[in-house]
């Protein structure tokens, strides 16, 4: 229930387009779009652990990816999900690089998954 809270002011307070499936950051790059650019550790440093647990799921989910835990279902969107094992989805360089780093300093910040 947090993290829906915590997803909802993330989108209320961050979100560059309308569209929420876009999942676009202000503040994160130049688009703030992940699979546009890579983010810098230093821009990913200055988010809380719910941001970047948000923003990391929020490129699974762009992909289709079928959540499982109750946080990620009441997050996001499972409706039109189509893929229910994460090693299936192909990642682009942008994406890839950005799911990394994310939980490099998630685990940096002792953040729980």
């Amino acid at each position: 229930m947090l993290r829906l809270i915590v997803s909802a002011l993330l989108l209320a307070i961050i979100p560059v387009s309308a569209e929420a499936a876009t999942y676009c950051f202000e503040d994160l790059g130049t688009s703030g779009c992940p699979w546009k650019e890579t983010f810098t550790k230093w821009q990913l440093r200055r988010l809380s652990c719910q941001n970047l647990w948000y923003v990391r799921n929020s490129i699974y989910d762009r992909k289709g990816f079928c959540f499982k835990t109750q946080d990620g279902k009441e997050t996001f969107d499972n409706s039109d999900c189509s893929i229910h094992n994460p090693s299936s989805i192909h990642f682009n360089i942008h994406e890839w690089t950005n799911i990394t780093y994310i939980r490099q300093i998630e685990s940096d910040k002792g953040c729980t998954p």
